[in-house]
């Protein structure tokens, strides 16, 4: 059943530094991001639905974000999701745009913020870790099933656990970047 694929632990472990690099994108800092509305929802047409299917974000300025909404029926639905989202935005809106100011970061909403990408960093070494640990019980499975030699299996555990340091550097390192980031801005 368990079979070794060094593709296969590599695609994981991209995946989880991808979705952390994600995750801290949504990371407010004191510029404007327009992955900082990825995560709001908008109850439209009976519907919850993910903003960017309802409105078009930009940002023009570097402290400011727009939001243009398609529908105008929709603009009070969506006025209230990005309230909902709890990201510390106040709406601002003027017909079918909704302008949303950034407001400056406090030093104690900074730490917050810093504290929550050690989070998502921490999270992401437990995937990747996971990942590890799932190869090495298909490689103790190869073996018992004499598919590889001990020697085999121990050099592939050592692969697979430079993989993991390489993840786990990439991960130390966006996270490092991103706590700067929210500490500085």
């Amino acid at each position: 059943m368990a079979k070794y694929d060094k593709a296969d632990v590599e695609r994981r472990m991209d995946g989880a530094v991808e979705s952390l690099k994600g995750d801290l994108s949504g990371l407010r800092t004191g510029r404007a991001n327009t992955a900082l509305l990825d995560p709001v929802v908008v109850e439209v047409y009976g519907a919850m639905m993910p903003l960017n299917q309802v409105a078009t974000v930009s940002a023009p300025e570097a402290r400011m974000l727009s939001v243009q909404v398609w529908d105008k029926a929709n603009v009070n639905a969506v006025e209230k999701g990005i309230s909902k989202a709890n990201l510390g935005l106040n709406p601002m809106s003027d017909g079918q745009t909704i302008r949303l100011p950034m407001p400056d970061l406090n030093e104690e909403r900074r730490k917050e913020l810093a504290k929550l990408a050690g989070t998502y960093g921490e999270n992401a070494k437990i995937a990747i870790r996971n990942v590890r640990r799932d190869a090495n019980e298909a490689l103790k499975e190869d073996e018992k099933k004499k598919e590889i030699s001990e020697d085999e299996r121990k050099r592939l555990e050592d692969e697979v656990q430079k993989m993991t340091d390489a993840h786990v550097a990439e991960t130390d390192t966006a996270v490092e970047k991103k706590i700067q980031e929210i500490l500085t801005q």
